[in-house]
C-alpha cells in the first residue's frame, strides 16, 4: 500500500526551523547528515507521516540551490512504496524521467529514488521502500 512517508522542507537553519515544531510539543529526531546529498536533516513525526527539515551543508548542494532560487519551503513529497525496485523498473519501462536511475541509501538507511518534476506535474517526488 502506498502512503505519504514525509514532506521535505528546505530550510536555511535547522535550529530555527525545528524550534516551531518543538514549541508545538512535537518530538524532533536527532540531526543526521547525508554526505552524498550534502544535507543535514531532522524528522518531525506528525500522525502517520513526517516532516523532513533539510539544511544544506554546502553552497552547491541541491537544497542550497533550491533555497537560492525559490526560498525556504516545500521541496518534495515522499511516498512509501511496497517494492521500490519494482516501482523503479515499472517507471523506467513507461518512460518516466527519474532524477537518478539508481536507488540510493539516505537518512535512516532508507532506500530511495527521486522522480523528476517534469514527469509529476511539477512536484519533485521521492519514493522510498516501505
Amino acid at each position: 500500500m502506498f502512503q505519504i512517508d514525509h514532506l521535505g522542507i528546505a530550510v536555511k537553519s535547522l535550529a530555527a526551523a525545528k524550534a516551531i515544531y518543538e514549541k508545538l510539543g512535537l518530538s524532533v529526531s536527532p540531526e543526521e547528515t547525508v554526505e552524498h546529498e550534502q544535507v543535514r536533516l531532522v524528522m518531525v513525526p506528525v500522525g502517520e507521516s513526517r516532516l523532513e527539515l533539510l539544511e544544506a551543508t554546502s553552497e552547491d548542494s541541491t537544497i542550497a540551490k533550491f533555497i537560492a532560487k525559490h526560498g525556504e519551503g516545500l521541496h518534495h513529497l515522499c511516498l512509501r512504496v511496497p517494492d521500490l525496485s519494482a516501482a523503479v523498473e515499472r517507471l523506467k519501462k513507461d518512460g518516466v524521467r527519474l532524477v537518478s536511475a539508481e536507488i540510493k541509501v539516505g537518512a535512516g538507511g532508507h532506500r530511495y529514488v527521486f522522480v523528476h518534476p517534469s514527469s509529476t506535474g511539477g512536484v519533485l517526488l521521492e519514493l522510498v521502500q516501505g
